[in-house]
């Protein structure tokens, strides 16, 4: 996807050879206008799939994922990193670490909100070592419901996420593909 590429480029700050800060447009200040414009590219590339939820983690991919909602006309569903004092104990649950905060956290979706019946399409902000995306598929799992295919806003291929998705027999979509950073700037893998 060509405009997040360039927005990258842009806006985006390489903090070292593993690290990109896109904190301007998608994960603290976001960009509505390319946010939509993600949403409608994930319809585009799931198209077919009869989706009837999207799964995503708190926080940074709810906003993709309320796009690619809206595109869709599907509910979006986002696991939650806390359990509030409102949610029961009738849960799905899944330890993921994250590799930018360098922790492991509890996710949790009310099991109210996903059905056997349910086909699901995961989205994310990051795939770097694929923890967050194989936790929410294991959620799905757990709701005996289907993935449908993983979209992912960025994916760092020099990691293992993608690869170790793939092997699990996930469909992953990627909008951006990076294959390393050098000085100071992503390097694109060319669109297959």
């Amino acid at each position: 996807m060509d405009l997040l590429k360039q927005r990258i480029q842009s806006d985006g700050l390489v903090l070292n050879d593993s690290l990109l800060k896109v904190d301007s447009f998608l994960n603290h200040q976001i960009d509505p206008e390319l946010m939509m414009k993600i949403g409608e590219e994930f319809a585009r590339r799931f198209e077919g799939e009869s989706i009837t939820k999207i799964l995503t983690i708190e926080s940074s991919g709810i906003a993709i994922s309320v796009m690619a909602g809206l595109v869709l006309k599907v509910p979006v569903v986002f696991a939650r990193k806390k359990k509030s004092v409102t949610v029961n104990d009738n849960l799905y649950s899944t330890k993921v670490y994250s590799f930018t905060k360098n922790e492991s956290n509890d996710i949790i979706v009310s099991k109210q909100f996903l059905q056997k019946e349910d086909k699901v399409l995961i989205i994310d902000d990051f795939l770097a070592n694929g923890e967050a995306a194989a936790g929410l598929a294991n959620i799905v799992k757990q709701a005996n419901a289907t993935v449908v295919g993983i979209g992912i806003v960025i994916e760092k291929s020099f990691q293992p996420g993608a690869q170790k998705l793939a092997q699990a027999g996930y469909r992953v979509e990627s909008l951006a593909r990076i294959g390393s950073f050098s000085q100071g700037q992503a390097n694109f893998l060319s669109d297959d």
